[in-house]
């Protein structure tokens, strides 16, 4: 059930509806989006409801176990139960393939003969999201950060809530189950923000992020065919179509769940604006990146214990951030990427300030220069991710350059058209930070800006429906 169908229009307006009709009532109101949450999420394949309600199961037995047990061993044990499972799951579901096809490579270069193990494995929509944030519960409570919570029922929604279900943010415990586990009381601001959050996410979905899509699988899905400048825009016209794909569904999610009184995580604060690596993963995928810092950075030593070894944290925590995103070897390659650039960044950080410094650069010369450089760097980046194989990414970053082709026109324009309406209201939210500064306009100004984004997802909205990207991590 896409965010972007008729089908989950209609699905919301019913279980909306009944929500606040049992406004006093929040006990029920649970009872309803546990519900509506397992038909959301079965509607995609019944057979996932089985997994899901598995690894729900299994932590919340954990986390009273964890609580409750006297003895460390004990403790360790019922912790080592929920990480062991749900990895399990994951790796299973995610990684069989991948690791068996690597190993049966490796053994063929040692001149040993393997047979290929094929299984048809079906990848679970939503479950890189919903595993890290049942783990983020286990280890809260051992680490004693939160109590266990003792009604299944409020644990099961808050796995499986259905606007951040599949796609995020990757919500801890802490946080969204006290909100579950007491009344939500709808304000006016949060209806307003609510609205727009929905109406800007659906925009740069369906009209942006859909409409760069097809410059992007022209160059990408045959790259052999193009060289140049079609490269380098449609690196950018990815840039945009996964930054306008992703926010735009953590946007919804957010606006969706504001509309019945939940606040969920900020998952992206304009991270094209960053300024170096730390920067740009402190704006990109929040909830991702946070997780990797809490539960893997920090407990290898994070920068605690001497230079080299913060290093080999910094690469560590990025070749498996990339991992998580997929079982192929150009997700490996791009967290790898990401760890070297903090890993210079933090090599080269005094050296680059002193430079700027006696060339007597202003902070906001410095500022921008960074913003270019982060940039630029994100987009090879982003080529390394996209591409199919390493051998592509090869291919596409060693032929960028300024050849242009009969195509190359129609490229740019629709770079242009498609990304102008995100650029100026991403510097407007940039200057004033202030990511809600459209909702902060007077009636007689915010509702024309409402209509004209409603018109263009009309107007230039993919009539086909698509996935939005981060459904396959």
């Amino acid at each position: 059930m896409l965010f972007n169908s008729f089908i989950f229009a209609a699905f919301f307006i019913v279980v909306y509806c009944l929500y606040l009709s049992l406004r006093n009532h929040y006990r029920i109101q649970n009872y309803l989006l546990l519900v509506a949450s397992y038909v959301f999420y079965g509607y995609w394949d019944n057979r996932f409801l089985a997994l899901i309600a598995i690894s729900t199961v299994i932590d919340f037995v954990a986390g009273l176990k964890i609580e409750d047990s006297t003895s460390l061993r004990s403790r360790r044990f019922f912790l080592a139960l929920s990480i062991i499972s749900n990895l399990s799951f994951l790796g299973f579901f995610k990684y069989f393939s991948f690791f068996s096809d690597t190993a049966i490579q490796v053994l063929t270069g040692f001149g040993l003969a393997a047979d290929s193990m094929t299984l048809n494995i079906i990848l679970p929509i939503g479950i890189s999201f919903y595993t890290f944030q049942t783990l983020s519960y286990s280890i809260d409570i051992y680490l004693g950060r939160m109590k266990a919570t003792r009604n299944f029922f409020d644990f099961a929604l808050f796995v499986a809530f259905f606007p951040q279900l599949v796609a995020g943010p990757i919500e801890r415990a802490s946080t969204l189950l006290p909100q579950i586990t007491s009344p939500r009381l709808l304000k006016a601001d949060q209806i307003n923000a609510g609205m727009f959050l929905i109406l800007w996410g659906y925009f740069k979905k369906m009209a942006i992020a859909d409409n760069l899509g097809e410059v992007v699988t022209s160059v990408f899905n045959n790259y052999t065919d193009y060289q140049g400048l079609d490269i380098v825009i449609a690196t950018l016209a990815f840039t945009i179509q996964i930054y306008g794909d992703f926010s735009g569904y953590s946007d919804i999610a957010r606006g969706l769940s504001k509309l019945m009184g939940f606040e969920l995580m900020l998952n992206f604060n304009l991270p094209y604006f960053a300024t170096n690596p730390s920067d740009f993963w402190k704006r990109w995928h929040i909830s991702l990146s946070t997780w990797f810092r809490d539960y893997v950075y920090i407990p290898l030593g994070g920068n605690r214990t001497g230079s080299l070894a913060t290093y080999r944290n910094l690469a560590i925590t990025m070749i498996l951030c990339g991992l998580w995103h997929g079982a192929a070897w150009n997700f490996i390659v791009w967290g790898a990427f990401h760890g070297l650039l903090l890993v210079v960044y933090r090599l080269m950080k005094a050296r680059f300030s002193y430079v700027l410094k006696w060339l007597n650069v202003s902070s906001t010369m410095t500022s921008t220069i960074g913003i270019i450089v982060m940039f630029l760097l994100t987009n090879i980046g982003w080529i390394i991710f996209r591409s199919s194989s390493i051998q592509q990414a090869v291919y596409m970053v060693t032929h960028l350059g300024f050849a242009s082709s009969t195509e190359t026109l129609d490229f740019v324009y629709d770079l242009l058209f498609f990304s102008f309406p995100l650029l100026i209201v991403q510097i407007w939210q940039f200057r004033t930070q202030d990511l809600l500064i459209p909702t902060k306009l007077i009636a007689w100004s915010r509702v024309p800006l409402y209509a004209a984004m409603l018109a263009l997802i009309i107007v230039f909205g993919e009539r086909d429906l698509s996935e939005f990207i981060y459904f396959q991590f």
